[in-house]
């Protein structure tokens, strides 16, 4: 396993001495990810599928390996990974074969936490098919979005029931198996957003249930790509938008034109690093340096960390927050912040159901800083030295 507090001499991208909390919108890419996307640029594998010569037959085993890689991560058949440009391309992808399977007056539920990823591809399919959405509303004080807010939602109508694994602005998890098991219940099917869960906790989309769990390589130290689980009879059976000439079964019919293969390599090495060094040991150590985040933050008489309940609210959280300093703009505390070189971002983050719920304003929103597992004791202190500053 690897030392934690090395973890940082793995990033190149850090060598510039600056505190990186952008996280949350992507992360810096591991040594090894960079060095197997390079390695196979230079191998003489870059070819395509289905091949009678070595090259590629060298991407179809790079397919396989990558594919297994996965489930080693995320606890699932490898067989129902789809590999595309990212995660809001992927549930499109979803959401347009979906909507040739509702009917007028049919039900989908979405939540208010959720990125808009998770929420503007089912609104769009639920209008083409005359189908309605319905929001399961968060808790703006707690930060929580309640079991009982999506159950009660749930009607013999209700197809599919959209929801974050992990908040992307301010981390909180709901409880995503439960919902599983009462949508399903239901009849009703699931897909998680699961891209601001899988970096922060260990994901087992088999223990969860879920239909359809979402992912992106570059929110956990790889390249920018997607990943899309989609459960076995889902796989084949939805009508996949194709080329006639894509296969007819399997996550093939999913994925458009040839993969990035370089791309598909660095997931490869990504998933590996978190692998080797665990998610659970990766959890625990940002969870600390996440707790001083928090309370230092929280202890401030003019900032305000919207969603919590307190300094020690971290429990089912991912390591993000959202925070206002009174008198200043969101985009003016960034500003400051990137003076001492000090990275977070501000806005809406793409979370705009969850803006009004936090009292936030829509298109200003707050200042979001996010730990990941390079972020230090000292990065840490940093920010907050900039913040008080103000």
């Amino acid at each position: 396993m690897n030392t934690l507090n090395d973890l940082k001499d793995r990033f190149p991208g850090l060598s510039n001495g600056w505190a990186r909390f952008d996280g949350p919108a992507g992360t810096q890419v591991v040594d090894t990810a960079i060095e197997a996307m390079s390695e196979w640029q230079r191998s003489g594998n870059n070819a395509n599928s289905h091949g009678s010569f070595p090259a590629a037959e060298a991407c179809d085993a790079l397919v396989e390996r990558v594919s297994e890689t996965m489930s080693q991560l995320l606890g699932a058949d490898p067989e129902g990974m789809v590999f595309g440009p990212s995660t809001t391309a992927n549930l499109m992808a979803l959401t347009r074969a979906v909507s040739k399977t509702l009917s007028p007056g049919d039900e989908i539920i979405c939540t208010t936490l959720d990125h808009s990823a998770n929420v503007s591809p089912w609104k769009i399919a639920a209008e083409e098919a005359g189908a309605h959405v319905y929001m399961a509303q968060m808790n703006g004080k707690t930060g929580r979005l309640p079991t009982e807010a999506v159950a009660g939602l749930l009607t013999n109508k209700t197809k599919w029931v959209a929801v974050s694994g992990g908040s992307n602005a301010i981390g909180t998890m709901p409880d995503i198996s439960k919902i599983t098991e009462i949508a399903h219940q239901n009849g009703t099917r699931v897909a998680v957003d699961g891209v601001h869960r899988t970096p922060h906790i260990k994901t087992d989309i088999t223990a969860i249930g879920c239909d359809v769990y979402a992912t992106s390589s570059y929110k956990w130290y790889g390249p920018h790509a997607g990943v899309l689980w989609i459960a076995s009879d889902l796989l084949s059976e939805l009508p996949a938008y194709k080329i006639r000439p894509a296969p007819s079964i399997g996550a093939g019919r999913w994925q458009y034109g040839t993969p990035s293969w370089e791309t598909l390599a660095g997931i490869e090495a990504a998933g590996q690093f978190l692998l080797e060094v665990g998610i659970e040991n990766i959890s625990e150590y940002e969870q600390k340096r996440f707790e001083r985040l928090l309370s230092g933050l929280y202890d401030m008489p003019k900032v305000r960390v919207a969603g919590v309940t307190g300094p020690d609210d971290v429990a089912d959280r991912a390591p993000t927050l959202m925070f206002l300093v009174e008198g200043l703009s969101p985009e003016d505390v960034a500003k400051h912040l990137a003076e001492s070189q000090v990275a977070v971002w501000n806005g809406h983050n793409y979370a705009l159901d969850a803006m009004e719920p936090l009292g936030l304003d829509q298109d200003q929103g707050a200042v979001r800083a996010g730990v990941t597992a390079y972020i230090t004791d000292a990065d840490v202190d940093r920010l907050l030295e900039a913040v008080s500053s103000l």
